[in-house]
């Protein structure tokens, strides 16, 4: 099937012109759809339904946060996506081969970047997932859960002790050390888990995916407009957003640098994002929550250190590679980044204390 008929599902105003191929994406395949002068430009994209297994509650999902956020902006079409329905009225066409497609709003005058190079931009990106969370903070809706037991430590240790069990590698004798940082954190990380399990720590709407590419800003002044990709929005604490962003903003080495003397937690990167988090996020979170934003950094980075040392464990199934040891490095190098976010800590902390 053509992606021009496929396109031709959709309720899409004006004329097809065309449809490209738009970025490498590791996850969907996205295009854009250029129309005739007038009528917007769309996002074509179909969604891997390997990663995704309920695409129609993932879609859902969506729309009734979108819908949600437009309700309270002063520009919807602007500040957050819009879903386009086929013509039978659903959110997704699924085609012939199986596969789901979904279409969106082509957002004009914007901009994104790869990464968080400098605090003024960590601080944005903190306004931007403040924002998401700040107009989403009375959202009632229960929202489907598209990825079982995401950021869930619970549901992590459960895949953890299999993988150390099946040991289908042949790896894990010469791995003690490594599997000894995973089980001297165990029962201070499954701590947090619980207070997320009892209520303690409240579940909102959060959007698990908070790198500084899921933003949108505008390409006039560079002000933060919305957060996008939101695929995976789910129910959970707001504090794995917290955490998932420090892990990837204040990360001053890629997360797969061998050489771990250049792997570290940047304070001033920390503190920017925080900052600008809490200048949106400040007047909703409840103390508790406020006490544990630092260490959501730990958890989630901790928790990436877990997948990444069980990856390896497993054979790589599920991390792409490019060597063999490559999962092994990764772990090492997330490690560092574990080790200097606790060295750091009661800093954190003491910042944290300041909002």
């Amino acid at each position: 099937m053509t992606l021009e008929a496929i396109a031709g599902q959709f309720s899409l105003e004006g004329t097809v012109l065309s449809i490209k191929p738009l970025g490498e994406g590791f996850i969907n395949d996205t295009f854009t759809i250029k129309t005739g002068e007038g009528s917007p430009d769309y996002l074509l994209q179909r969604k891997n339904h390997l990663v995704f297994p309920d695409v129609p509650a993932m879609m859902d999902n969506i729309v009734a946060v979108t819908e949600h956020i437009k309700k309270k902006v002063a520009d919807p079409m602007r500040e957050t996506l819009t879903v386009v329905d086929t013509k039978d009225g659903k959110h997704y066409y699924k085609d012939e081969d199986g596969n789901y497609w979904a279409v969106c709003v082509f957002i004009e005058g914007t901009m994104s970047y790869f990464t968080a190079d400098s605090p003024a931009l960590a601080r944005e990106g903190g306004i931007g997932i403040g924002r998401f969370q700040s107009l989403l903070s009375d959202f009632k809706t229960p929202l489907a859960e598209v990825i079982k037991g995401f950021h869930n430590m619970r549901w992590r240790f459960v895949q953890w002790d299999e993988a150390l069990k099946a040991d289908k590698a042949g790896r894990a004798a010469s791995l003690a050390t490594e599997i000894g940082w995973i089980e001297s954190r165990r029962e201070e990380m499954m701590k947090f888990q619980s207070l997320v399990e009892d209520g303690t720590i409240p579940t909102r709407v959060s959007h698990n995916d908070t790198k500084i590419s899921n933003i949108l800003f505008n390409a006039s002044d560079r002000s933060v407009l919305c957060a996008i990709d939101l695929d995976t929005v789910m129910s959970s604490t707001v504090l794995n957003d917290v955490g998932d962003a420090l892990r990837s903003y204040t990360n001053t080495a890629a997360e797969d640098e061998p050489d771990l003397s250049k792997v570290s937690m940047s304070m001033d990167m920390f503190k920017a994002y925080i900052e600008g988090y809490l200048s949106e996020a400040g007047s909703f979170l409840t103390p508790i929550e406020k006490e544990y934003l630092a260490f959501s950094g730990i958890f989630i980075t901790f928790e990436q250190v877990l997948r990444f040392l069980m990856d390896y464990i497993d054979g790589d199934t599920y991390y792409k590679i490019k060597y063999p040891e490559h999962n092994l490095v990764r772990t090492h190098s997330q490690y560092s980044l574990l080790e200097s976010m606790e060295a750091q800590y009661e800093e954190m902390k003491a910042f944290v204390k300041q909002f």
